[in-house]
């Protein structure tokens, strides 16, 4: 982040009457009312709309198969699903939106968290473990069509696929051990380094913890403990030993990771890693309130800087930037493709999926605040280029007013960033290896019945190199240039999976009219975004030409608007 870009939002400390009025502590206060209001009234009504049966056997326990189906302590699940949703969006989001002005970010995290985010989390959990834990996508096929479910897997793996591309980028750079200052001399980065050994130790430790929750038979306090002890070793010897190397040896290293966790049980490595670094980010979020509450910093933001900045119309930008912390069509994959098998008792549903959602809001209202407390070109003098780094910066800032140095709470919070967006690329992995293989997957259809070419296509092992081959290439693209398509990509793809959930509450005598605003509004949000999207990639191609990424970059948007396109059309007519 440079100092040009500080600049063009034009925030100026204690300069701006219009924001003035607003500080950290009361838009914290404001997030925690709303939220937590939000989870007793509005996720309580819908659970009793619904209809939450704690007598019904979950697909866990009905389809158990100790690799995809394992059933799982709701703090186990949720810290599985709250960690694979948040990943770097409710970070990265609000600090790039932050050009339009604090209000709009503000508004659109908790009424698109609460009626948005939440309500479609929640649906498409529902709607999965009422559909023997199946995918939205075999949703669509018993509630809408098989072509529908045909187009909308082809969809969900092209869009996983961005998702890990973009997530790859951002670990790599966390973990990139150089830095080249103005002048062009290479220093090494600690606080990178100790990020670097303590991510690679938590995957090592989550292997014999998964073998522990497993076969211990522990209580769960005992877990909890256990987990604790370990979080702590790992970042003590991080700290202590930090690992060099370049953000290209880590993408490697990264993908090579990513291939072994999407094919592996759940129970050894996806569910023990979300676990133990689910307690490291909610540490990090209840630090960076109590850093908050102790500093109550400034908002330097203009409170609403117009409906164009920069060439850039609020409308669609700002609905497509914040998606994480707001809707995002991720979550349902996650929400109906790994956490709906994991769960034990249908009233854990609301707390693993509606509270998630809220939780994720809150670390988005965070981030604006981060952002929101940083004079013109204070954060880029400092050294603070990227979005995690000023996030990280802010919070550290935060807590030196309690007391706790600056360089290990840069350090820690660099870390659980960096978790964020390692637990994403394990669940996304995962589901876009699914998504491939059910596409060429048709009901009756056994192994033994398989001609050749669908045993390979619907291989696990094949179809994760393919779609982890395709993510590389375009990961060398660099996650600035993914991010404005990943972000119209999960919207749309949120807006099918509301369509999809609005269509079973119907067919099955459930009132679904909750998901009917959400689902129009994102279906205009997207293609407006992707129509752009298009035409600016196309103008550029006919002008000067692209390159390989710009080029898939515009097929992959292309795809993805005709694909929503006509999955949206099969859908009105179900």
């Amino acid at each position: 982040m440079t100092r040009h870009f500080f600049e063009e939002w034009g925030m100026e400390r204690n300069k701006r009457k219009e924001g003035m009025f607003m500080n950290g502590i009361t838009m914290m206060v404001l997030a925690i009312v709303v939220l937590g209001g939000a989870y007793l009234i509005y996720g309580r009504y819908l659970e009793k709309k619904w209809g939450i049966d704690p007598n019904a056997k979950t697909p866990a326990y009905e389809m158990d198969d100790g690799v995809d189906y394992v059933p799982a302590d709701t703090n186990v699940v949720f810290g599985h699903q709250f960690a694979s949703i948040a990943g770097a969006g409710p970070i990265n989001g609000p600090i790039q939106a932050a050009m339009f002005g604090w209000l709009p970010v503000l508004l659109w995290i908790l009424v698109g968290g609460v009626f948005f985010g939440a309500v479609q989390d929640f649906s498409a959990m529902y709607a999965s473990v009422k559909n023997k834990g199946r995918t939205i996508g075999y949703i669509i096929e018993e509630y809408i069509g098989k072509t529908g479910k045909k187009l909308f897997l082809l969809f969900c793996w092209l869009f996983c696929i961005l998702v890990v591309a973009a997530f790859a980028d951002v670990v790599a750079g966390t973990f990139n051990g150089f830095m080249a200052d103005a002048a062009g001399a290479v220093t090494t980065v600690k606080a990178n380094g100790a990020v670097a050994t303590t991510s690679m130790l938590f995957i090592i430790e989550a292997v014999g913890l998964g073998m522990i929750l497993r076969y211990g038979k522990l209580h769960k306090w005992v877990n909890t403990g256990i987990a604790l002890v370990m979080l702590v070793a790992a970042v003590a010897i991080g700290m202590n030993f930090p690992v060099y190397m370049t953000s290209s040896t880590w993408h490697v290293i990264i993908f090579v990771y990513i291939m072994i966790a999407s094919v592996v049980p759940v129970w050894s490595l996806l569910q023990p890693r979300d676990y133990l670094n689910s307690y490291l980010l909610v540490f990090m979020i209840g630090a960076a309130i109590l850093g908050i509450f102790v500093s109550n910093p400034s908002c330097n933001l203009n409170t609403f800087n117009g409906f164009t900045v920069n060439g850039q119309y609020m409308f669609p930008i700002l609905f497509v930037t914040i998606a994480c912390g707001a809707v995002s069509g991720f979550h349902s994959l996650v929400s109906s493709g790994t956490a709906s098998k994991q769960i034990k008792n249908e009233k854990n549903m609301l707390p693993v999926s509606f509270g998630a959602m809220l939780m994720e809001s809150m670390l988005a209202v965070i981030a604006l605040i981060a952002v929101a407390s940083f004079a013109d070109g204070e954060a880029a003098a400092a050294g603070l280029k990227t979005q995690p780094q000023i996030f990280a910066g802010a919070i550290a800032n935060f807590l030196m007013k309690a007391g706790l140095p600056y360089a290990l709470v840069f350090t820690l919070i660099n870390l659980a960033v960096s978790a964020f967006a390692l637990t994403s690329l394990d669940s996304v992995a995962r589901i876009g290896r699914l998504s491939f293989q059910e596409l060429f997957l048709d009901e009756g259809v056994d192994e033994e019945n398989m001609g050749p070419v669908r045993a390979v296509l619907t291989n696990k092992y094949f179809s994760t190199v393919i779609t982890l081959f395709l993510a590389y290439l375009l990961a060398k693209v660099g996650y600035a240039k993914i991010w404005p398509l990943f972000g119209s990509a999960n919207q749309l793809l949120s807006a099918l999976a509301l369509i999809a959930c609005a269509v079973f509450l119907k067919k099955t005598n459930r009132q679904g009219v909750m998901l009917w605003v959400p689902m129009f509004f994102m279906l205009a949000v997207t293609f407006s975004a992707l129509g752009i999207t298009i035409y600016n990639l196309g103008t550029e191609f006919f002008t000067n030409g692209l390159d390989l990424g710009n080029t898939l970059q515009l097929i992959f948007a292309v795809l993805l608007l005709l694909l929503g396109l006509i999955v949206a059309v099969q859908a009105s007519t179900a």
